[in-house]
């Protein structure tokens, strides 16, 4: 039997935890609840669960949302061995580049939008949980400009990128940043079955599974 993750909720919005928690996989154990700041870190000392779902805006505390949670668990850690394992991921429905960037510097691991499904922020929770950093695929750009990565000129000698032609790149790119298969054959004149025939020819080229996959691929080599 798989092990449960333990996983508490900061939203301050009843009626979107609510629902939250309905569309969760059965991998994750829901231990607590919070609507604010201070709610949020007496819930998370009290329970210290895996990973916390986090939105950015929140009333409470001195004003500074879901940034406020993280540094202050971050601190609370310092005293409090076993917060120290405690990982963090944001889940708003914002998608502004300031916000994202925020509580990426506070700590969080990732940053999924509230348009996410129940099944992709279960698959999220289970990856940050095991270590990995996780980015709705359009935020992702964000994060590597905030934190000074470059444009790929490293990966232009990968022998993986290598192996892809220049017009299953573009694909790729566009895939890996969370575009749609229309609208990538929009963008680039093609039609929607040459786009399905080049993102399966990426995925078999550089041995994945699918497009989650394929965005971590890309992100770790500052491609996006």
């Amino acid at each position: 039997m798989t092990e449960q993750i333990r996983v508490v909720i900061v939203d301050d919005h009843q009626i979107f935890r609510t629902g939250l928690r309905a569309e969760l996989g059965p991998v994750l154990d829901v231990v607590g609840e919070a609507a604010n700041v201070d709610e949020a870190i007496e819930v998370i000392c009290s329970a210290v669960p895996d990973v916390v779902l986090l939105d950015v805006h929140l009333p409470g505390g001195t004003g500074g949302g879901g940034a406020e949670v993280l540094r202050s668990i971050s601190e609370l850690s310092r005293r409090e061995q076993g917060l120290a394992g405690v990982r963090f991921l944001a889940l708003s429905v914002s998608d502004a580049a300031d916000d994202v960037v925020s509580v990426i510097r506070a700590g969080a691991r990732g940053y999924l939008t509230k348009a996410s499904s129940g099944a992709e922020v279960t698959s999220a929770v289970a990856r940050v949980q095991g270590g990995d950093a996780v980015f709705s695929p359009r935020l992702a750009g964000f994060v590597l400009d905030a934190f000074g990565a470059g444009l790929g000129e490293t990966a232009a000698t990968d022998d993986e990128l290598d192996r892809l032609s220049a017009r299953e790149q573009e694909v790729m790119r566009m895939i890996a940043r969370g575009y749609a298969y229309k609208e990538v054959a929009a963008e680039l004149f093609l039609s929607v079955k040459t786009v399905e025939t080049h993102v399966s020819n990426v995925l078999r080229k550089l041995q994945l599974s699918n497009r989650h996959e394929l965005t971590a691929w890309a992100l770790s080599r500052r491609l996006l």
